[in-house]
């Protein structure tokens, strides 16, 4: 596959991450990011052993976006080090089903990890192994598709759990279009659909120079087009 890069140095690159793919090493012989982008930087500057790329965050396999791999370890201390200090912005955009009862506001819940099956819920606050979730959102659009109403939002994370946004908002009463994980809508069988949800931007600190650096592109699929606001984007 060709990667569609908008940035890289010795330090780091920016990367889109296609629909479909895992954003890290995959334990199946389907491509993967990482694998991807070992290819291509061994392509660019041939040397024995295998390049390192370091992994500083994920998306879902069916989520597509921007992406930082780091080329060096130093590299990747420093950005992993932004994350968890809240220092690295991400925007996504949602189209969900329905209208939130508000334009914006925050979702502040507790998730609860359910490895065997990967999926998470909300639930109480005191459960064991729950963990604080919060994410700002904003309704920027609204549109019609298939006869039926739906809303565009931007989406900033304050925590980065798993499944976050997809749960989240369908536990607010507004599922993404085409989670056939959290929207009953989507779980018939033999439904395909991809999750209508976007990582389009990605502010970062660069690791060396620490020169501040936004990215960002605009949402790919077809339940994002019937949406003026992304026309200019």
């Amino acid at each position: 596959m060709n990667l569609n890069i908008l940035y890289e140095d010795k330090e780091f690159l920016i990367v889109e991450k296609p629909v479909g793919m895992e954003s890290q090493s995959a334990r199946s012989f389907e491509p993967d990011m990482v694998s991807e982008v070992k290819r291509h930087i061994h392509t660019l500057s041939p040397k024995a052993g295998e390049p390192y790329v370091g992994v500083i965050h994920r998306l879902d396999k069916p989520v597509g976006g921007v992406m930082v791999y780091a080329k060096t370890k130093e590299a990747a201390d420093s950005l992993s080090k932004q994350v968890s200090a809240h220092k690295m912005e991400k925007i996504y955009y949602a189209v969900v089903c329905g209208k939130p009862v508000e334009n914006f506001g925050t979702y502040v819940d507790y998730l609860w990890k359910d490895g065997k099956n990967n999926s998470s819920k909300i639930v109480d606050k005191g459960i064991k192994d729950a963990k604080l979730a919060e994410l700002s959102f904003k309704v920027v659009d609204k549109a019609e598709f298939q006869g039926e109403e739906l809303s565009l939002m931007e989406i900033r994370l304050k925590t980065g759990r798993h499944h976050q946004i997809r749960v989240q908002m369908a536990g607010h009463g507004n599922p993404l279009w085409g989670d056939q994980k959290y929207n009953p809508r989507f779980q018939q069988k033999g439904t395909r659909t991809n999750v209508a949800l976007y990582a389009s931007s990605l502010t970062l600190s660069h690791p060396i120079t620490g020169k501040k650096m936004p990215f960002s592109i605009k949402p790919k699929g077809e339940i994002f087009e019937p949406f003026t606001f992304l026309k200019g984007f």
